[in-house]
């Protein structure tokens, strides 16, 4: 390459002595040159990446077996590895199912403890309040009658409610049902001095009450239960989300 490029600038050079018209031929030869340095240049770029390539073969053949060999022992292990993992994913799967199933569980009987807690709470109100109100117009009426108001009692509303409950009364005796009756019916038969109806009121006050004490601890127990009951179950939902 180099020595035609001599030859032809020699000639070139000898053309234009003779013919100073010839300048075509300089451009060709110009071009040519640049051809060269350019050809020149992109070898020696070349030969500088294949060095280097083949450095780094040489260099990094020893490291590349190595890491071979390394990856080949642990390719069993990293296969023991895999199976282990999917048996681990199934049984987290069968959890995850079992422990929404628990929780879901556990969230119903919180509220079916709920609505019953309020049932018996409406029950025990209404119970409470109709045993309050018929203790008070027993007290009442025994109050008036050891005051000799006898007449003044008849007329209030408690004695209403006192008819009611011995007419609605399965526990009193005929001869006390009947004397009730009639001290409420205003039977001048009645003698306030005897204590005979005072007697009969005041055992039935005492029942009633006996009945809203009895009433009042089955409701304190319910409650109790119930917050037992609530706070299990919130702690097994916590449990049972955090397992989640």
């Amino acid at each position: 390459m180099n020595t035609f490029t001599i030859v032809l600038m020699l000639g070139l050079v000898s053309v234009q002595g003779s013919n100073v018209q010839a300048n075509p031929i300089r451009k060709v030869v110009n071009m040519l040159q640049a051809m060269e340095k350019k050809v020149t240049a992109e070898g020696a770029k070349e030969q500088a990446l294949f060095d280097k390539y083949m450095c780094y073969c040489k260099n990094s053949g020893g490291d590349l077996s190595k890491s071979i060999g390394s990856a080949n022992t642990k390719i069993p292990q990293v296969g023991s590895d895999i199976k282990e993992g999917e048996a681990k994913l199934v049984q987290l799967k069968e959890d995850l199912k079992q422990h929404q199933v628990d929780r879901s569980a556990a969230k119903a009987a919180v509220a079916d403890a709920t609505a019953l807690r309020n049932k018996e709470a409406a029950t025990y109100g209404a119970e409470s309040s109709e045993l309050k109100a018929n203790i008070a117009s027993m007290n009442g009426a025994v109050k008036a009658l050891e005051n000799g108001m006898a007449g003044g009692f008849l007329q209030t509303r408690s004695a209403s409610v006192l008819m009611k409950l011995v007419d609605q009364s399965k526990d009193l005796e005929e001869e006390d049902l009947q004397t009730l009756k009639a001290f409420l019916q205003g039977s001048t038969q009645y003698a306030p001095s005897s204590g005979q109806i005072t007697g009969i009121l005041k055992t039935m006050g005492d029942e009633m009450s006996k009945s809203l004490s009895e009433a009042t601890a089955a409701e304190q127990a319910a409650i109790k239960g119930f917050d037992e009951l609530v706070a299990a179950k919130t702690k097994e939902i916590n449990a049972l989300t955090s397992a989640v």
